[in-house]
């Protein structure tokens, strides 16, 4: 495990081997983070790198003192996985193309109504997340985005498993190697911007002292877009399989922009997770770029605590999303870009969005991967390729 913990202070460690690439702005953004007022710990994740202020990738236990500006304007943004029942075998990505149409625009009356007869506790969740919203003073016209991924790095993929490498835990869950997986990573749209706009309005990016009026008013807030971002992934999945004519049931839905109380060496406080997935509730997902693998991991929890409890939530950019098309626009058309060596196809109208999210403007996760298993943080379940992403259908501006 020495080899792939680098202990860079009394405060911050970096789970990552030594030939794993770093950007040195993540690294010093680690650094500066660690140093906030009642900051215990901070762990960079394989995936480190640099985000606005604060690093991306990385996982921070606070004392006495909680941090909107480190959980971001993405509260509550996860991934979520289901087992659909559309054979692998009999896959026409022209077909699935098709049949998915446009994402991009917000559910209406008659599709609501579909959806809900096909799944009653949607119409449960929404009542649930509607009240919270209300009760934390948030306008509910943020509902108009429920069922859309949005840009970023967000996306909703059709994939299948390719390789299994732990058959009994497979057999533990509703997950079959003969059938395709949905895999939607997105979180609370525009709600989570305006939270965290609002906080940095009246207290710039100072922490909130735990407990306090302000803390409090913002933990009622994170916690509705947290509830509205889980329901937001299962609007968009259940679009998606009402449109393909399948079933489908849920395997995980796990967050990774939150603030959460725990007690950790002995101490209670805030842990504040940025692109950081939970080790302690159950497997994951580790999507690559979208011309690259993604796992399900199963977590060794003896060894959490070595990462704060936290594992990379993903492959990990090593591009500014600036220097993309400038990097590539040369030497690949959006059209190439929409195919992927791996077989799939990417849907992404955008032709900016496109080159932002190119793979090659990621790591490679097998890179990633070998430096949670060599921590022996993670064990492999299975291995998956995408065939089908969904980005965005509308139009670059």
């Amino acid at each position: 495990m020495g080899n792939f913990i680098q202990v860079l202070s009394d405060r911050l460690s970096i789970i990552a081997s030594e030939r794993l690439w770093l950007e040195g702005a993540a690294i010093q953004q680690a650094h500066t983070t660690a140093g906030l007022p009642g900051m215990r710990r901070v762990v960079g994740l394989p995936d480190l790198h640099p985000g606005r202020g604060y690093p991306v990738g990385a996982v921070f236990f606070c004392e006495g003192v909680l941090y909107p500006a480190l959980v971001g304007n993405d509260i509550g943004c996860g991934m979520g996985l289901w087992q659909t029942d559309l054979l692998a075998g009999k896959v026409r990505l022209d077909k699935l193309d098709k049949q998915i149409g446009n994402l991009d625009e917000p559910l209406d009356d008659h599709e609501w109504q579909l959806l809900h007869a096909r799944d009653p506790q949607l119409a449960v969740h929404l009542a649930a997340v509607t009240g919270a919203l209300a009760d934390a003073g948030l306008d509910t016209a943020h509902l108009r985005s429920l069922g859309t991924i949005g840009r970023g790095n967000h996306f909703a993929e059709l994939q299948v498993i390719d390789r299994v490498a732990c058959a009994d835990t497979l057999a533990t869950t509703v997950v079959s190697s003969k059938h395709l997986q949905l895999l939607v990573h997105s979180g609370s749209r525009g709600l989570g911007q305006a939270i965290l706009a609002a906080h940095i309005d009246a207290c710039s990016h100072d922490g909130l002292p735990a407990g306090s009026v302000a803390a409090l008013d913002y933990l009622r807030r994170h916690d509705a877009a947290v509830r509205y971002a889980e329901l937001n992934r299962a609007v968009i999945a259940a679009r998606i399989v009402h449109r393909l004519r399948c079933d489908a049931a849920p395997v995980l839905d796990v967050n990774h922009n939150t603030v959460t109380s725990a007690h950790i060496d002995g101490c209670d406080g805030w842990l504040h997770r940025k692109g950081a997935t939970p080790s302690d509730q159950g497997l994951v997902m580790l999507p690559g770029s979208r011309d690259d693998y993604s796992y399900l991991l199963a977590p060794v929890t003896e060894n959490g605590a070595l990462s704060l409890h936290s594992l990379a939530h993903g492959a990990g950019r090593k591009w500014q999303r600036g220097e993309c098309k400038g990097r590539l626009v040369r030497l690949a058309t959006p059209a190439q870009l929409s195919r992927t060596a791996l077989g799939g196809r990417v849907i992404c109208n955008d032709k900016a969005l496109i080159y932002e999210e190119a793979p090659q403007a990621y790591k490679n996760v097998e890179s990633v991967l070998g430096s949670l298993l060599g921590a022996g943080l993670v064990r492999e379940v299975y291995r998956s390729k995408p065939l089908l992403t969904y980005k965005t259908r509308g139009e670059c501006c």
